[in-house]
């Protein structure tokens, strides 16, 4: 035997291999499509069975914990299924691939009839029968493909719509959201600025301390009341002009980004109320109805409040009137170049325009779920704008902006190069831009001052990365995660926090040689960002469970339950966490060790962006509305 007929019989051994493979993975993409298709991966007939006996004695802890972890299972077996589906589909393209290779490679190199296999089986030498062979063969690959896009498709949204279906823990035993009443329309009511007053007597637990000189918050070297009284002391102080851009007083003096100041969940206004209720009109100052749907967070600089909309055809920025509701100026976002001619698709739950804006007292900036980003000045007038390109992913972009000095800070963790933008504040034009080794992720950028410096730190699976904002230059990374990201990281005394679900929650200390500190997998989040002070960090899950951790050790102090799940982030002001479940009920209480409710203020409509503050009022986006609520 020659070499020549040694190669085919080798090719020959390959394709029946090839065939083989894809045949059998074909039968198994097949069959688990029949069995996603027959069976519910949220409704389980266990965890239903389970819930009505939740029903008859609500009181059985034991039964709750149960509930939970089979719910748990659950969940982390359609990741599992969504891996093999995904994996099963790239394998058969690959066997089919080999397998087209081998038989090109025979028949280019014999003169014989091609038969696949060592012996010449009578019945495959028939030409009819290797017609109607090859003939359901590609038949049933082809279904095998097919289903397992579907499937893939399927899976990607099967928990994001449970979720906004029930908006609960399966424990908790509500499985659908409660109709709402219709509110009454409050018409414009305006209200007298206030004048900053301060008390350090209002402080109940302790604040980050040293304010830095940047655009974030603080450096925590000094706890305790001394500091308190001096950031007190440099908020009330007196900004006069309009420098190149804000220095750290007026930053503090505002709500400039996703989360507040530096996107870190804290924010330092007073006399916020306790106490509302939009469908009696309780402190409810006014309301206003958005023209275009966002999943955006309002954000405030002085007396203008900033938010978008957006939808296939439109995107729109707003400017409303801090303190009547009135809608300032629109602006519109069209004839960018480079922009797509269609949007593209995205999911219900998040929309053309789910990333917040960022302000610097100079300018406001948008971006949107087609790559357009546009900055215009406080008045209307558009400034810049440009495409970053198509920010591909399977939901819809989400990414919100962040400002520190100059630069804009853009994190674009797409499909396909994903990077780390600074652009330009008053032109847009790149001034650095960094490649990262990630996947995707829907996470925001947070500005810390971590002691020695300001970092801009990202979250991506694998890991938590930090960055010179000036330059994009890396300064440190721990790989730490897998899985898709959702949540910001929460940063307070030298450690940053980061949690996604089904992978775990670390603590990270940050430093020349940062290290995790700890972590825990009993509860995770996909969506709301955790907040965090020196002693304690607070979290909560989409399925209605939130907690606080002790931040140094990671032991859980205390969790509660809800009967709806979170999509908004915590915010910390006064000692006080706010937190917006997706029925729009805010549940206030103390940050503590201890739970200590405060009170369970509902806005009337479902909701689930994350609030602003400025002195004496809170001002929260639903799902239509825009609402002030105040004394």
């Amino acid at each position: 035997m020659d070499k020549s007929e040694v190669n085919i019989n080798l090719w020959k051994r390959i394709a029946q291999i090839s065939g083989i493979f894809a045949f059998v993975i074909s039968i198994i993409l097949i069959v688990n499509y029949a069995q996603y298709k027959r069976l519910d991966p949220v409704n389980t007939e266990l965890i239903n069975s389970l819930v009505e006996r939740l029903n008859d004695n609500p009181s059985d802890s034991l039964l709750r914990d149960q509930i939970r972890t089979v719910d748990l299972l659950s969940r982390k077996a359609y990741f599992t299924n969504q891996w093999q589906v995904r994996t099963g589909g790239y394998l058969l393209l690959l066997s089919i691939a080999v397998l087209v290779i081998a038989i090109q490679i025979i028949k280019s190199n014999s003169t014989k009839e091609l038969v696949i296999g060592e012996n010449n089986d009578a019945f495959l030498e028939q030409k009819s029968a290797r017609k109607w062979i090859s003939i359901s063969g590609v038949i049933l690959v082809s279904i095998a493909l097919l289903l397992a896009f579907f499937t893939h498709n399927d899976l990607s949204q099967e928990f994001t719509v449970a979720s906004v279906e029930k908006s609960a823990d399966p424990a908790s035993g509500q499985t659908q959201v409660e109709e709402k009443q219709p509110v009454k329309e409050i018409k414009e009511a305006p209200v007298p600025t206030e004048e900053l007053t301060l008390n350090a007597d209002d402080k109940k637990v302790e604040q980050p301390n040293e304010v830095s000189n940047t655009q974030n918050h603080i450096v925590d070297k000094k706890p305790t009341k001394e500091v308190a009284l001096e950031k007190e002391e440099l908020i009330a102080e007196k900004v006069e002009g309009l420098t190149e851009f804000p220095s750290e007083i007026e930053i503090l003096n505002n709500h400039p980004s996703f989360r507040g100041p530096g996107g870190n969940g804290i924010s330092y206004r007073k006399n916020i109320p306790i106490s509302w209720d939009a469908t009696s009109g309780d402190n409810l100052v006014w309301k206003v109805e958005i023209p275009l749907h966002g999943y955006n967070s309002p954000i405030i600089w002085e007396d203008k409040i900033f938010v978008s909309g957006a939808n296939s055809a439109q995107r729109e920025v707003y400017c409303i009137d801090r303190n009547s509701g009135k809608i300032l100026w629109t602006g519109e976002v069209k004839d960018i170049e480079g922009s797509p001619a269609t949007s593209p698709e995205v999911t219900e739950d998040t929309g053309q325009a789910a990333p917040s804006l960022t302000t610097d007292g100079r300018r406001v900036y948008a971006i949107f779920a087609n790559g357009d980003i546009i900055a215009f000045d406080m008045d209307g007038n558009r400034v810049w704008a440009r495409n970053l390109g198509d920010p591909n992913n399977h939901y819809g972009h989400s990414s919100s902006l962040m400002l520190y000095q100059n630069v804009l800070i853009v994190q674009y963790d797409i499909k396909k190069a994903p990077k780390v933008m600074g652009l330009d504040f008053s032109t847009g034009e790149t001034l650095w831009e960094t490649p990262r080794n990630v996947k995707v992720s829907w996470a925001s950028p947070v500005v810390v001052n971590t002691g020695n410096r300001t970092e801009v730190i990202l979250f991506a699976e694998p890991s938590v990365d930090s960055y010179d904002p000036l330059t994009g230059k890396l300064n440190w990374s721990v790989d730490c995660t897998y899985g898709e990201v959702g949540p910001s990281v929460a940063y307070a005394d030298g450690l940053v926090f980061a949690v996604n679900e089904y992978a775990k929650l670390v603590a990270i200390k940050t430093g020349e040689n940062p290290e995790i500190l700890w972590e825990s997998t009993d509860y995770m989040s996909d969506v709301p960002s955790p907040v965090a002070t020196e002693e304690l960090m607070f979290m909560a899950t989409s399925y209605g469970v939130y907690l606080c951790y002790d931040a140094k050790t990671g032991e859980i102090l205390w969790e509660q339950e809800n009967d709806n799940g979170f999509y908004s982030s915590p915010m910390m002001v006064e000692g006080k966490i706010y937190l917006m479940d997706m029925q729009g009920i805010m549940h206030i209480f103390e940050a503590s060790r201890e739970y200590v409710p405060l009170g369970d203020c509902p806005l009337g409509e479902d909701g689930m962006t994350t609030p602003a503050f400025a002195d004496g009022k809170i001002y929260i986006r639903g799902n239509k509305h825009l609402f002030c609520f105040g004394k």
